[in-house]
């Protein structure tokens, strides 16, 4: 018979819990959040002999594609990352996934709110919320930082003291993205498929040909493709080669790879950047295609201008979407039916898609959304890369919608001060 793993006993000092959910917001809150504190002050795993510990728990989310916590594990910054599958034993037996310290914080970062609310009443933790749009529990957070004056006025009055207004964490990516490794000269064309299965198999081989014809049309353009940590070169050569369900166009022939590039078939080359994440080159672009997601959101953060490409001639594929009709879509006996269903639904009734539009309430980047082709949009781009100072108004509306950066400190010292000094006990984590 199989033994119980111990119960671990409480461990001294304190600990920094940060609770996300998918890679977007692991890249662009989780890791500059750890990286700042790291830098305030001692913490474990960069410093063994500090009191307090940086940890990660990854919470249940449909849009994460599982490989989340090996990424943060390769970052170095965390003593402990949980991944996903575990958060519902964490919350039923805390010390068998442990030692815990009896007091800390811990941070919301990305996913449901509620989790995080759970999360620091079940381990006796204080409890910070970061809030882009609205604070959901106030009532349990002890304190929130929003990103804006429209977060703080959903609030009601009683809870209002509990908030400061920190900014966009995303606005510091631009001042983070160092510049100390230059791109060669040229105009750069990021490709931005996408990371799970469903948008690979759709953007992969368009992103290819349109590659190729932009090519053609401007032979001084220069591509990179940032490889997503939850992908590798390997699959990407797959999407974009025959053994592609959706990429049978006649006489189509296979990408291979060539040291640190991507050769088409056609034989265009794409720098491919296998270090995430890819700021610093991303941010000497002049132009990402991009399929919807989070990489909208990190794109418009660096001011980089992008099109927002959602091809919808294969929408039995096209499941990767929020919620519960995500979830719907998903269901194994009706997944076809109900997945393209709606996916033409919401195609039909959309709204804005990329995340830069969505927080502007306007068209700051063009969506391309329909049955579009690669020449199309190579068009296009070409278009754009003919008029700098289009491009230029772009970026500059970018910059606008993020606000000026120090959003990652304000939250750092936020959290610090939730910290209890160490000659305080905390609140006893409850038995299980």
């Amino acid at each position: 018979m199989t033994q119980p793993s111990p119960v671990s006993p409480p461990a001294a000092g304190s600990a920094i819990v940060l609770v996300s959910n998918g890679p977007g917001e692991l890249s662009t809150w989780v890791r500059p959040l750890a990286e700042q504190l790291h830098g305030l002050e001692p913490l474990r795993p960069r410093d063994p002999a500090a009191s307090c510990s940086l940890r990660l728990v990854l919470v249940p989310c449909p849009n994460a594609t599982g490989a989340e916590h090996r990424v943060a594990e390769g970052w170095g910054l965390f003593e402990r990352v949980l991944p996903a599958t575990r958060f519902w034993w964490l919350l039923l037996r805390p010390r068998r996934h442990g030692p815990w310290p009896e007091q800390g914080v811990v941070v919301f970062l990305g996913g449901d709110q509620f989790w995080t609310v759970l999360l620091s009443a079940r381990l006796g933790y204080r409890h910070l919320t970061y809030a882009e749009w609205v604070a959901r529990w106030p009532r349990w957070n002890d304190r929130i930082a929003v990103m804006g004056t429209a977060a703080a006025g959903r609030l009601a009055p009683r809870w209002r003291g509990r908030a400061t207004v920190v900014g966009d964490l995303m606005a510091d990516l631009s001042a983070l993205a160092r510049q100390d490794a230059p791109l060669p000269a040229g105009d750069w064309v990021a490709l931005l498929p996408g990371s799970k299965r469903a948008k690979l198999l759709v953007g992969v081989p368009f992103l290819l040909e349109t590659a190729d014809r932009l090519a053609a049309l401007r032979p001084g353009c220069r591509f990179l493709l940032p490889v997503a940590p939850t992908t590798s070169v390997r699959e990407l050569l797959a999407y974009g080669g025959p053994s592609n369900p959706l990429n049978r166009r006649q006489g189509a022939g296979e990408p291979h790879r060539q040291g640190d590039e991507l050769v088409t078939a056609a034989g265009t080359r794409i720098l491919l950047l296998e270090q995430h994440p890819a700021h610093a080159a991303l941010s000497q672009c002049a132009l990402a295609l991009t399929t919807v997601g989070a990489n909208t959101a990190e794109l418009g953060a660096l001011a980089v201008p992008m099109i927002v490409l959602v091809p919808t001639q294969h929408l039995a594929v096209m499941q990767a979407w929020d919620g519960w009709m995500g979830l719907l879509a998903r269901l194994p006996l009706l997944r076809r039916l109900v997945g393209v269903a709606l996916t033409a639904w919401r195609m039909r009734h959309r709204g804005f898609l990329a995340w830069p539009n969505i927080s502007a309430g306007r068209a700051v980047v063009p969506e391309r959304v329909g049955p579009i082709e690669p020449a199309q949009i190579a068009a296009e781009a070409a278009d754009w890369l003919e008029h700098p100072e289009r491009l230029a108004a772009m970026a500059g509306d970018l910059r606008s919608l993020r606000g000026a950066p120090g959003a990652v400190a304000a939250v750092a010292a936020m959290v610090r001060g939730l910290l209890p000094p160490p000659e305080r006990s905390g609140r006893p984590l409850r038995s299980g």
